[in-house]
């Protein structure tokens, strides 16, 4: 492909291609809470149950009649089904909602040759294309075939290579893959 006629290929099949995690996996209530989710829980008409929480840094939050558990690493539903099985303990029937009110702990960071790198806090699933964006772009002096995402799991780190000319010219797109929380993009 030639230029701005492959660069306009890409950018729509990019386009087509992204979609929230409930669309890739057909199912809803599969985000995972994480330090510094703000959540809002609450036991219908009972304004003694109802309270909005900050996930704090260690993963654990604190409610009414139950005290300190951990939130984090947890789906919206299994959180509520742990909540509920506490709280029977004192209210008979509980009508309990756990919603995110809001997403903080979705970040990602872009640093190196970006003209401007940053971590970013995000609400969807993101590409390592749409992260460079986020960034500004890459500047003159980035080295398009040396960079790297670096993942974190819980037991290790790995890193993931990603050559910008292969996915933009060659739409090579199986590298321009959906970056995960934490996920660290270098650009040398």
């Amino acid at each position: 492909m030639s230029g701005k006629i492959g660069v306009l290929v890409l950018v729509m099949l990019v386009l087509a291609g992204a979609g929230s995690a409930a669309d890739k996996t057909g199912t809803e209530g599969d985000y995972v809470i994480g330090p510094g989710d703000m959540l809002d829980i609450s036991n219908w008409k009972d304004e003694a149950l109802t309270k909005s929480v900050v996930v704090l840094p260690d993963g654990k939050i604190s409610f009414p009649l139950i005290g300190m558990f951990r939130a984090a690493g947890k789906t919206v539903p299994e959180l509520k089904q742990e909540i509920e099985a506490e709280i029977v303990k004192y209210v008979p029937d509980p009508l309990l909602s756990v919603e995110v009110r809001q997403v903080n702990s979705m970040r990602i960071y872009v640093i190196g040759r970006v003209i401007r790198p940053d971590q970013f806090v995000i609400n969807s699933e993101v590409t390592v294309l749409q992260a460079l964006s986020m960034a500004g772009g890459l500047n003159q002096f980035a080295n398009k075939d040396k960079i790297r995402i670096i993942r974190q799991t819980k037991d290790k780190q790995t890193v993931i290579p990603f050559r910008y000319n292969d996915v933009v010219e060659d739409a090579k797109l199986e590298q321009n893959i959906w970056l995960q929380r934490g996920d660290v993009v270098v650009v040398p």
